[in-house]
Protein backbone atom coordinates (compact mmCIF):
# COMPACT_ATOMS: atom_id res chain seq x y z
CA UNK A 1 0.00 0.00 0.00
CA UNK A 2 2.82 2.33 0.71
CA UNK A 3 4.24 2.39 -2.46
CA UNK A 4 1.05 3.11 -4.24
CA UNK A 5 0.04 6.58 -5.83
CA UNK A 6 -2.75 7.92 -3.38
CA UNK A 7 -5.72 9.16 -5.76
CA UNK A 8 -8.84 11.82 -4.81
CA UNK A 9 -11.91 11.04 -7.20
CA UNK A 10 -13.80 14.37 -7.52
CA UNK A 11 -17.49 13.80 -8.30
CA UNK A 12 -20.73 15.31 -8.36
CA UNK A 13 -23.90 13.15 -9.69
CA UNK A 14 -24.05 9.24 -9.79
CA UNK A 15 -20.56 7.97 -9.82
CA UNK A 16 -20.53 5.36 -12.56
CA UNK A 17 -17.10 6.41 -13.76
CA UNK A 18 -15.97 6.24 -10.55
CA UNK A 19 -17.49 2.58 -9.77
CA UNK A 20 -15.87 1.71 -13.30
CA UNK A 21 -12.09 2.73 -11.05
CA UNK A 22 -13.75 0.86 -8.02
CA UNK A 23 -14.12 -2.32 -10.07
CA UNK A 24 -10.73 -1.80 -11.74
CA UNK A 25 -9.04 -1.54 -8.62
CA UNK A 26 -10.63 -4.60 -6.93
CA UNK A 27 -9.69 -6.50 -10.35
CA UNK A 28 -5.76 -5.57 -10.07
CA UNK A 29 -6.20 -3.19 -13.13
CA UNK A 30 -5.02 -0.33 -11.27
CA UNK A 31 -2.04 -1.91 -9.21
CA UNK A 32 0.05 1.30 -9.22
CA UNK A 33 -2.68 3.42 -6.91
CA UNK A 34 -5.06 3.35 -4.34
CA UNK A 35 -8.74 5.83 -3.97
CA UNK A 36 -8.04 7.00 -0.36
CA UNK A 37 -10.95 9.91 -0.51
CA UNK A 38 -13.52 10.82 -2.61
CA UNK A 39 -14.43 13.99 -2.80
CA UNK A 40 -18.01 15.43 -3.39
CA UNK A 41 -19.68 18.93 -5.10
CA UNK A 42 -22.84 17.53 -3.11
CA UNK A 43 -23.95 15.37 -0.59
CA UNK A 44 -26.58 13.95 -2.57
CA UNK A 45 -24.51 12.83 -5.47
CA UNK A 46 -25.35 8.70 -5.39
CA UNK A 47 -21.55 8.41 -5.99
CA UNK A 48 -20.63 8.94 -2.04
CA UNK A 49 -22.80 5.42 -1.97
CA UNK A 50 -20.85 4.03 -4.05
CA UNK A 51 -17.60 4.46 -2.41
CA UNK A 52 -18.91 4.23 0.87
CA UNK A 53 -19.91 0.71 -0.20
CA UNK A 54 -16.42 -0.20 -0.99
CA UNK A 55 -15.11 1.02 1.60
CA UNK A 56 -13.52 3.84 0.43
CA UNK A 57 -13.41 7.71 2.70
CA UNK A 58 -15.64 10.16 1.74
CA UNK A 59 -16.28 13.52 1.94
CA UNK A 60 -18.73 16.87 0.38
CA UNK A 61 -16.68 20.40 -0.22
CA UNK A 62 -19.17 22.90 -1.62
CA UNK A 63 -16.09 25.14 -1.70
CA UNK A 64 -12.87 25.56 -3.94
CA UNK A 65 -10.82 25.98 -0.75
CA UNK A 66 -12.81 23.13 1.36
CA UNK A 67 -11.67 21.15 -1.92
CA UNK A 68 -8.20 22.01 -1.48
CA UNK A 69 -7.77 21.62 1.96
CA UNK A 70 -9.72 18.45 1.59
CA UNK A 71 -7.30 16.97 -0.88
CA UNK A 72 -4.21 17.93 1.07
CA UNK A 73 -5.63 16.29 4.06
CA UNK A 74 -6.32 12.78 2.63
CA UNK A 75 -2.68 12.71 1.33
CA UNK A 76 -3.83 12.38 -2.41
CA UNK A 77 -1.06 13.00 -4.92
CA UNK A 78 -3.16 12.57 -8.28
CA UNK A 79 -6.55 13.94 -8.83
CA UNK A 80 -9.41 12.90 -11.10
CA UNK A 81 -12.34 14.56 -11.92
CA UNK A 82 -15.10 11.82 -12.77
CA UNK A 83 -18.40 13.59 -13.18
CA UNK A 84 -17.17 16.81 -11.64
CA UNK A 85 -19.60 19.54 -12.56
CA UNK A 86 -17.46 22.44 -10.75
CA UNK A 87 -14.48 24.20 -12.61
CA UNK A 88 -11.30 23.96 -10.39
CA UNK A 89 -10.09 27.21 -8.80
CA UNK A 90 -7.04 28.20 -10.05
CA UNK A 91 -4.76 27.26 -6.65
CA UNK A 92 -6.17 24.27 -6.76
CA UNK A 93 -4.44 23.79 -10.16
CA UNK A 94 -1.61 25.02 -9.40
CA UNK A 95 -1.32 22.72 -6.46
CA UNK A 96 -1.96 19.62 -8.42
CA UNK A 97 -0.58 21.23 -12.04
CA UNK A 98 -0.19 18.06 -14.50
CA UNK A 99 -1.67 15.78 -11.40
CA UNK A 100 -5.52 16.52 -12.23
CA UNK A 101 -7.02 14.34 -15.03
CA UNK A 102 -10.49 14.41 -16.38
CA UNK A 103 -13.43 12.48 -18.84
CA UNK A 104 -14.68 14.33 -21.86
CA UNK A 105 -17.50 11.99 -23.33
CA UNK A 106 -16.21 13.64 -27.09
CA UNK A 107 -13.03 13.86 -29.02
CA UNK A 108 -11.31 17.09 -27.66
CA UNK A 109 -11.05 19.60 -29.40
CA UNK A 110 -14.43 18.68 -30.97
CA UNK A 111 -17.60 19.28 -28.66
CA UNK A 112 -15.67 19.80 -25.60
CA UNK A 113 -15.54 23.48 -23.66
CA UNK A 114 -18.08 25.67 -21.47
CA UNK A 115 -21.58 24.52 -22.07
CA UNK A 116 -20.52 21.09 -23.33
CA UNK A 117 -21.30 18.47 -20.68
CA UNK A 118 -23.51 15.73 -20.66
CA UNK A 119 -26.36 14.91 -23.25
CA UNK A 120 -25.51 18.15 -25.11
CA UNK A 121 -22.36 16.99 -26.27
CA UNK A 122 -24.00 13.86 -27.72
CA UNK A 123 -26.63 15.71 -29.03
CA UNK A 124 -24.76 18.76 -30.60
CA UNK A 125 -22.87 15.54 -32.18
CA UNK A 126 -25.64 13.90 -33.76
CA UNK A 127 -27.02 17.15 -34.90
CA UNK A 128 -23.87 18.00 -36.80
CA UNK A 129 -24.16 14.79 -38.74
CA UNK A 130 -20.64 13.56 -37.19
CA UNK A 131 -19.84 9.58 -38.00
CA UNK A 132 -18.20 9.16 -35.26
CA UNK A 133 -17.30 10.54 -31.52
CA UNK A 134 -15.51 9.37 -28.57
CA UNK A 135 -14.25 9.90 -25.21
CA UNK A 136 -10.90 11.85 -23.82
CA UNK A 137 -9.01 11.45 -20.59
CA UNK A 138 -6.82 14.69 -20.63
CA UNK A 139 -4.87 16.59 -17.65
CA UNK A 140 -6.97 19.55 -16.38
CA UNK A 141 -5.82 23.42 -16.75
CA UNK A 142 -7.27 26.76 -16.35
CA UNK A 143 -9.32 26.30 -19.27
CA UNK A 144 -11.97 24.30 -19.84
CA UNK A 145 -11.32 20.83 -21.37
CA UNK A 146 -8.10 22.73 -23.11
CA UNK A 147 -5.24 20.74 -21.11
CA UNK A 148 -3.04 18.27 -22.41
CA UNK A 149 -5.08 14.96 -24.22
CA UNK A 150 -3.20 11.96 -22.39
CA UNK A 151 -5.22 9.30 -24.41
CA UNK A 152 -8.67 9.50 -26.68
CA UNK A 153 -10.97 6.95 -28.24
CA UNK A 154 -13.26 6.91 -31.07
CA UNK A 155 -16.80 5.64 -31.12
CA UNK A 156 -19.33 4.93 -34.14
CA UNK A 157 -22.35 7.41 -34.23
CA UNK A 158 -24.79 4.88 -35.73
CA UNK A 159 -27.85 6.10 -37.98
CA UNK A 160 -30.89 6.39 -35.94
CA UNK A 161 -28.75 7.45 -32.77
CA UNK A 162 -30.63 9.43 -30.09
CA UNK A 163 -28.14 10.92 -27.90
CA UNK A 164 -28.68 8.73 -25.27
CA UNK A 165 -27.63 6.14 -27.48
CA UNK A 166 -24.77 7.86 -28.52
CA UNK A 167 -24.01 8.61 -24.32
CA UNK A 168 -24.23 4.87 -23.28
CA UNK A 169 -21.86 3.52 -26.17
CA UNK A 170 -19.69 6.62 -25.08
CA UNK A 171 -20.33 5.73 -21.08
CA UNK A 172 -18.69 2.04 -22.14
CA UNK A 173 -15.25 3.80 -23.47
CA UNK A 174 -15.58 5.78 -20.54
CA UNK A 175 -15.23 3.06 -18.03
CA UNK A 176 -12.65 1.72 -19.80
CA UNK A 177 -10.00 4.67 -20.90
CA UNK A 178 -10.11 6.58 -17.45
CA UNK A 179 -8.46 3.50 -15.90
CA UNK A 180 -6.08 3.31 -18.74
CA UNK A 181 -4.98 7.14 -18.50
CA UNK A 182 -4.98 6.98 -15.19
CA UNK A 183 -2.84 3.82 -15.32
CA UNK A 184 -0.08 6.13 -17.82
CA UNK A 185 -0.54 8.67 -15.28
CA UNK A 186 0.07 7.26 -12.09
CA UNK A 187 3.33 5.93 -13.96
CA UNK A 188 5.18 8.80 -15.10
CA UNK A 189 3.99 9.89 -11.56
CA UNK A 190 6.11 7.25 -9.99
CA UNK A 191 9.05 7.31 -12.80
CA UNK A 192 9.43 11.12 -11.20
CA UNK A 193 7.97 12.42 -15.09
CA UNK A 194 5.40 14.93 -13.17
CA UNK A 195 6.48 17.37 -11.20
Amino acid sequence: MSDKVKVAVLVSGGGTNLQALIDKEKSGELAESKIVRVIASKDTAYALQRAADAGIETSVAKTQEEVLRQLEECGAELVVLAGYMSVLAPEVIEKFRNRIINIHPSLIPKYCGKGFYGMRVHRAVIEAGEKESGATVHFVDEGVDTGKIILQETVPVMEGDSPEDLAARVLETEHRILAEGLNKVVLRYKQGGIK
